[in-house]
């Protein structure tokens, strides 16, 4: 008598993610591989044909990520993505502080308009969940510590007010129609593959590179760095949570420490076993009522929604975040000796 076949495997439930090509984008496409998804991924559409980030990506992972190149800012291309999703995670956004002076008009129309493409193709669609990305920078400086979902909202930049009209557009579809959308407000994410614009990898790559006289912006702003493998995992606890846990709601990752600039450069120059000697430049200065002088978390609601909590601490994130800018390939996709805004 023949053996019946085993039954097939359960196909793996269809994600999709906007600007996966991006850092904290590739790690949660990891992520969500690695917990047994397939992700349509979509990268800003290039005439390189560049897949950003994702290309670096074990083939491995590659096996269950289908890239496709679009634009959120075009209603069809977001169509296209969402379509048979079932949950969608929209991290595509300008975020780039110091540009969003030069160009705001460029921040509305991917951080607002994009958005409400997003929103509006998931609930055209009726996809389950909606895992909507936020920003610490939409609190303002702190005041009150650490800082709740319920502490006011105090844009002081055109970044950040493009990212807090994306969060109201958000608010509003639940409200209004009841779309599935639950939004997650990471603190400063930073670790491997992160742009130059921001403090960390803007110190780190240049003592990899092999400066010893180290330029930057306002050493006294204190913020709550959180490692990008607990904000992919971040996103993953909300977009998997059952609904009646999340959907609605907003909130915080972070990991309710903090750290000032000053004293973040020289933990960095410790452990790259280097003397720094730390120079601030005008240029990287905010405007005077621009900038934002202390953020931390308070993380509760999350942990007690999700049950996530932070794996890294500070020192353990940037040991690997210095690994991969000691690693001659990875440095040389980077721009050390100029200033990245």
């Amino acid at each position: 008598m023949t053996a019946p076949l085993p039954a097939p495997a359960p196909a793996p439930s269809l994600v999709a993610v906007t600007g996966a090509e991006g850092f904290i984008g590739s790690h949660l496409t990891e992520a969500l591989v690695a917990a047994g998804h397939r992700v349509r991924a979509m990268a800003q559409y290039n005439s390189f044909s560049s897949y950003g980030w994702l290309e670096t990506l074990s083939a491995e992972t590659l096996g269950q990520v289908d890239i496709v190149l679009g634009d959120v800012r075009d209603p069809g291309s977001v169509d296209q993505l969402v379509e048979g999703a079932e949950a969608v995670y929209h991290l595509a956004a300008l975020i780039a502080i110091p540009y969003s002076y030069q160009a705001p008009h460029s921040y509305v129309d991917t951080n607002v308009t994009g958005t409400l493409n997003v929103l509006e193709a998931v609930r055209r669609q009726g996809t389950p969940r909606l895992v909507h990305t936020s920003t610490s920078e939409t609190y303002g400086t702190a005041q009150t510590v650490p800082i709740t979902e319920d502490h006011p909202i105090r844009t002081q930049s055109p970044y950040a007010a493009s990212k807090a009209g994306g969060d109201r557009l958000a608010d509003s579809y639940h409200a209004s129609f009841g779309t599935p959308v639950v939004t997650l407000r990471p603190f400063n994410t930073f670790g491997p593959r992160q742009s130059m614009r921001a403090v960390i990898p803007t110190v780190i790559g240049q003592v990899a590179a092999g400066e010893r006289t180290i330029t930057l912006g306002d050493l006294r702003p204190t913020r709550d760095f959180l490692y990008v493998k607990d904000t992919a995992r971040a996103f993953l606890a909300v977009g998997t949570a059952p609904a009646e846990a999340v959907v609605g709601r907003t909130f915080n990752a972070g990991t309710g420490g903090e750290i000032s600039v000053g004293e973040l450069t020289r933990l960095i120059g410790k452990l790259m076993d280097t003397d720094l000697d730390v120079r601030e430049d005008e240029e990287r200065i905010r405007p005077a009522h621009s900038e934002v002088m202390r953020l931390v978390a308070d993380a509760s609601r999350l942990r007690a929604a999700t049950g996530w909590q932070p794996g890294y601490d500070l020192e353990q994130g940037l040991g690997h975040t210095i690994d991969f800018f000691r690693d001659p390939g990875n440095l040389s996709r980077y721009k050390t000796g100029i200033y990245n805004i």
